[in-house]
């Protein structure tokens, strides 16, 4: 069963500014629609698309009288005054996404073209792009939009030189946030890949998270989650096609690894199964990426790629930035940055793939507990570095879990410590090079230096990629 599209009115609040709602504005107003825009602040979009026909009415705490529809940032928490207005006056409130799904355009077949869509915790980069991969190996015109890549309304309406859409399958991303305000879309398949403490800031409570990720199941004919996930698991459980993803053997309806390969045991018509790929023959390491890749693999075998296909587009794919990359070696030292480790059950799975660690964590914990990480990860801990402004609610942690693991807490984050130089930018890289040097200090060769930093980053840096930039540089610096 799949959910109608509601129509889009001719009359919509943009609230947000940010990539997806500057795209969302653009497309509405060459759709002919009447957009009025608002935010926190003037952002430098606002001429353009003031140029094109819209008006800014800077920020409101109510929508005004002459619009149908809002649609809102993914940063904007369901408590904000306006949109808590709009909904007590009964306006409809959706996301950039939900509003893609509404103006996508119909193929040569009259049907719009398919979304497979993932959804997590941790992992859904990955697995999308593994799956953008996997789909164009298998021939398709595909691309990986959504929380990654282009926004979907920008995607959904591309067109190429004789009117036809850009693409013939979306290979999408996301998060918590843009569910939230989701109500009918309906993807081909759907994934849950995992769910754990994380954005609790944003959705009041861990249930609520979990439900947000829960609704991109409630339309989707197949459903696909790790099995070695309880929650994600049992989610998938209580739907009509349930299929999991699993490191061990695979019983039928699951995909799996036997003798060193991928196998499907869902989609394959042989009983055993059929091979999809070699493990080794993956460029992505850990167990977390197999199961990204397990995952990517079902979702295409819901869009009908054959298995030599899936095989040829996970070998051909080469992970993305700041996703447990190897920056450099010095002295028998890795250093490996996975700055997208920004919640705890991320850094689990990061810290899972090296025997001997020497950590780098701490930020903005945003209310996730960490004491089952560093319960679990102690053994692997040669030592840790701690920074950012959540740093002594893991030092205590660590103190419980692993007291005799030595540790640097290096000053940083609002307490304005190590400030310096002219802007966050200079801040942030000082603060990096001080983390670095104390990392070496711990280390010895073999082990691995990783920032998995269980945290966000925007107290110290701009953003994760800024915190993996300037974690390169520190490395480069070494020699």
């Amino acid at each position: 069963m799949t959910s109608p599209s509601a129509p889009v009115p001719d009359r919509v609040l943009v609230a947000g500014l940010g990539v997806s709602g500057a795209a969302a504005a653009r497309v509405l107003l060459a759709r002919g629609a009447q957009v009025a825009l608002t935010d926190a602040a003037e952002p430098a979009v606002v001429a353009e698309l003031v140029g094109a026909g819209a008006r800014w009415l800077g920020p409101l705490a109510e929508p005004p009288e002459d619009v149908d529809l809002v649609v809102t940032s993914p940063g904007w928490r369901p408590d904000n005054p306006l949109l808590r207005a709009a909904a007590a006056r009964g306006l409809e409130v959706v996301g950039e996404p939900e509003l893609a799904w509404r103006l996508r355009l119909p193929g040569p077949d009259g049907e719009p073209a398919p979304w497979y869509a993932v959804t997590g915790t941790n992992g859904k980069t990955t697995t999308v792009t593994m799956l953008e991969a996997v789909l164009q190996a298998g021939g398709r015109r595909a691309v990986a939009a959504g929380n990654v890549g282009r926004p979907l309304v920008e995607v959904v309406t591309a067109t190429d030189a004789d009117g036809t859409p850009s693409y013939d399958a979306l290979a999408v991303e996301l998060s918590s946030f843009q569910l939230h305000w989701s109500s009918s879309i309906a993807p081909a398949g759907a994934c849950v890949l995992n769910v754990a403490d994380d954005h609790v800031d944003w959705h009041g409570s861990p249930e609520a998270y979990r439900d947000a990720k829960a609704r991109l199941l409630l339309h989707a004919p197949v459903a696909v989650a790790d099995a070695g996930d309880p929650v994600a698991a049992a989610l998938v459980a209580r739907h009509r096609r349930p299929v999991t993803v699993t490191l061990d053997e695979p019983a039928r309806g699951q995909l799996g690894v036997r003798s060193g390969a991928l196998v499907d045991r869902a989609f394959a018509t042989a009983p055993a199964g059929e091979v999809l790929a070699e493990l080794e023959t993956l460029q992505v390491r850990g167990p977390h990426n197999t199961v990204n890749a397990l995952a990517a693999a079902a979702l295409a075998r819901v869009a009908g790629i054959a298995p030599a296909d899936v095989g040829r587009g996970l070998a051909g794919f080469r992970g993305g930035a700041h996703r447990n990359v190897l920056v450099g070696t010095v002295d028998g030292v890795d250093f490996v940055d996975d700055s997208k480790a920004t919640n705890p059950h991320a850094a689990a799975a990061s810290l899972a793939a090296y025997p001997r660690v020497v950590w780098i964590a701490g930020g903005l914990l945003k209310g996730a507990d960490v004491d089952p990480l560093v319960a679990a990860v102690a053994p692997r801990l040669a030592g840790v570095v701690l920074l950012g402004r959540d740093r002594e609610l893991l030092a205590r942690s660590l103190a419980r879990h692993a007291p005799a693991v030595p540790r640097t807490v290096v000053p940083s984050g609002d307490d304005g410590a190590m400030v310096s130089g002219e802007g966050p930018v200079t801040y942030g890289d000082q603060v990096m090079r001080e983390v670095v040097a104390a990392a070496v200090r711990l280390a010895g060769p073999g082990d691995t230096v990783l920032l998995a930093p269980a945290a966000a980053s925007m107290d110290v840096f701009t953003d994760y990629a800024h915190r993996g930039r300037a974690f390169a540089d520190a490395v480069r610096a070494l020699g």
